[in-house]
């Protein structure tokens, strides 16, 4: 039926737009107060590359000199429709929802109620005897690092799609039955040796912090991240209600086709695994996520009670991964910067964060398919040359 979340890739890469005042009040302090348009505004420069490549919806959001300075959408909420989405209108961002499942583990790690060093065993005192040995010894951080060993396959042996969507009772306790299944299993490399992209791992880092705090993964986001952070928008799974199209419809391509999916419990991946993957929001509530990473890396106050932000913005094991970024040297970043990319196989969204040069950008569309990237990283790359003329793309 439905493959996994899309791996992470190493992809190369208004004024705010009508109807988009009220979204503007809502984005908080952090919105500059900026009079002259043709410095904001980016909702032409969204249009034609969503117009080249035809996808239904492109949304964009920027942060300048350290400041959420525009977000914007354009396009319709699904094909055939000519209902348009609007600079609010909520967006899948996949896999880019790994760095704030590593984001809520600093958090309780700053609390003292986890440590990077944790082990499974430790974390999960009442499943380490049926836990594969291989397992045992893993830690935390080599979870976040995609170095646990965990499989790169999503689905436990013997298990579909379908079968992770019907696993019983409420998201934690399918959760629960899922990290049970996957520890069970061997390990595909010993603890640290090889990196393995692993959205099964990322589902046991969501269930370690239920296990410490006491409460489902989605309810900790809330509390933990969105809330302080004012991401009223966020949510998980598919956007909109059935029926309606009160948000973008998702998009799945079929033989070249765009085919708009209603929104329902089945169309994203299964709960269970939703710190790997199932976050939606508007496009500016992801800058807002993304800023508080651009202000950690740069040492100055968040609205996230995480001081110390080097774990989660260092590579570990020798590798290139670090708390749900891939990092990258670019010319236009001034040295450093992180990337991830995110899809369920009908959305894809791409971040990129330069530290050095204080800036990040946002993009995200309701469609999947090989057309996709190209669109997302055409519309991030228009942005980086607009806002950061002087430096030469790589």
């Amino acid at each position: 039926m439905r493959v996994p979340l899309i791996l992470w890739l190493a992809a190369a890469m208004t004024a705010l737009s009508a109807g988009a005042s009220g979204a503007a009040e809502r984005a908080g302090p952090d919105m500059i107060d900026v009079n002259f348009e043709k410095w904001t505004n980016i909702e032409p420069l969204l249009e034609e590359v969503r117009a080249r490549h035809n996808v239904p919806a492109l949304a964009a959001s920027t942060i300048y000199d350290g400041r959420i300075i525009n977000y914007a959408a354009v396009g319709v909420r699904k094909l055939g429709s000519d209902v348009k989405v609007t600079a609010w209108d909520k967006f899948h961002i996949g896999s880019c929802t790994k760095a704030m499942t590593a984001t809520l583990l600093a958090i309780f790690v700053e609390q003292g109620k986890l440590k990077w060093s944790s082990t499974l065993a430790q974390v999960f005192p009442d499943l380490a005897k049926e836990m594969h040995p291989g397992y045992r010894t893993v830690t935390l951080l080599h979870l976040v690092a995609h170095r646990g060993g965990v499989p790169n396959e999503t689905w436990p042996k013997g298990m579909t799609f379908l079968d992770v969507h019907r696993l019983p009772g409420p998201p934690r306790e399918a959760r629960r039955e899922f990290v049970r299944r996957v520890l069970k299993q061997e390990p595909a490399a010993p603890p640290g040796e090889t990196f393995i992209y692993s959205n099964a791992g990322y589902a046991v880092l969501g269930a370690a912090c239920e296990t410490v705090a006491d409460a489902a993964y989605e309810d900790l986001m809330r509390e933990h991240v969105f809330g302080p952070l004012g991401m009223g928008s966020a949510g998980f799974g598919a956007m909109g209600t059935p029926g309606k199209t009160d948000q973008p419809w998702q998009h799945r391509v079929e033989n070249g086709k765009a085919i708009p999916l209603e929104p329902g419990p089945l169309i994203d991946n299964p709960p269970a695994i939703a710190p790997a993957g199932t976050v939606h929001c508007a496009i500016g509530d992801w800058a807002k996520f993304v800023q508080a990473h651009l202000r950690g890396a740069r040492d100055q106050p968040t609205p996230l009670p995480i001081a110390n932000w080097t774990r989660l913005h260092t590579p570990a094991f020798g590798g290139t991964y670090a708390g749900g970024w891939g990092t990258a040297h670019r010319g236009w970043g001034g040295g450093r910067v992180y990337t991830h990319a995110g899809s369920n196989n009908m959305n894809y969204a791409v971040v990129w964060m330069a530290p050095h040069r204080n800036f990040a950008v946002v993009v995200a569309t309701n469609q999947a398919g090989k057309v996709a990237p190209k669109a997302c990283d055409d519309a991030a790359a228009a942005i980086i040359r607009k806002y950061l003329p002087e430096e030469k793309d790589q």
